[in-house]
């Protein structure tokens, strides 16, 4: 079953979009990232602010690559990535419209750069980010990398990225990768597993929110000016030279060819150590 991106109205002037994919923990197919780019790039005037959130307990686990057979793998991993991700991504970074993303559960991959697309995070306190490119032969996007330099600078960056790693919400907002954590409510304290895990969704789910709530309040002109001007000296702070950018880009495409590609992304849904190559 595909995925889908489930649309409300919690508060005036703030659009709610929800990536329902729970069968395969809120991957990003083909439905979800071209609903994120159409519902961007419709929005009205009337729509002030934009919670981007996950189902509960779920955020999402990155592209939706698991599943692909290992003789199709060459052919279909790459028009994933390179399209209807590249889709959204853009249509996050285009729209003037601000747009808060509400962690709901553990943030991994192409999930964790659509979220620092946005332009704050609030979290539960309970889950894990991370980046797994060097656990599955996957070389990332020059512009994703960009993105996390200028969030999290280029220490940080390394590490996420050369050591595959996983960190805890507390970590990731120390780093900046979190604007806000949400913790479990205290009147929850006691209560059986269910009980507690309906409370922190309600809990993120609200604090999400009032945080759009507050910038939809705003005076919007403000508000989307900043957002462009924003935009524009960070875009600027981007731009690689022609043939640079042609090599970066070669190398990612490479690597979609590699047969540490397949390996890595087999391995890691088999959940088993891979057989690196080196090829």
């Amino acid at each position: 079953m595909p995925g889908q991106l489930i649309r409300d109205t919690p508060a005036d002037g703030v659009l709610r979009l929800r990536i329902s994919n729970p069968e395969k923990r809120g991957a990003l197919d083909h439905p979800i990232l071209d609903g994120i780019a159409e519902a961007l790039d419709g929005l009205t005037d009337d729509v002030r602010c934009v919670i981007l959130t996950g189902e509960p307990g779920l955020f999402s686990s990155g592209y939706d690559i698991g599943n692909i057979p290992a003789d199709r793998f060459n052919e279909l991993a790459e028009p994933l990535v390179a399209h209807p991700f590249a889709s959204a991504v853009e249509a996050l970074d285009r729209t003037d419209v601000p747009v808060v993303a509400g962690l709901s559960g553990h943030t991994i991959g192409g999930g964790l750069e659509l979220a620092l697309c946005c332009d704050l995070r609030v979290a539960r306190d309970d889950i894990k980010i991370g980046m797994p490119p060097a656990k599955l032969g996957l070389v990332y996007s020059h512009t994703g990398l960009m993105r996390f330099l200028d969030v999290i600078g280029e220490a940080r960056t390394r590490d996420l990225f050369l050591r595959g790693k996983y960190i805890d919400s507390v970590k990731a907002e120390v780093w900046g990768l979190v604007n806000e954590l949400v913790p479990v409510p205290e009147s929850a304290a006691g209560h059986r597993d269910e009980i507690i895990k309906e409370a922190h969704a309600k809990a993120l789910d609200d604090a999400t929110v009032a945080v759009a709530a507050e910038i939809a309040g705003n005076a919007p002109l403000s508000v989307r000016g900043n957002k462009r001007v924003l935009r524009t000296i960070l875009a600027e702070r981007r731009r690689l030279p022609e043939d640079l950018e042609a090599y970066v880009i070669q190398e990612r495409k490479d690597c979609f060819q590699s047969d540490d590609f397949i390996e890595g992304v087999q391995a890691f849904a088999e959940r088993r150590k891979p057989n690196w190559q080196g090829k």
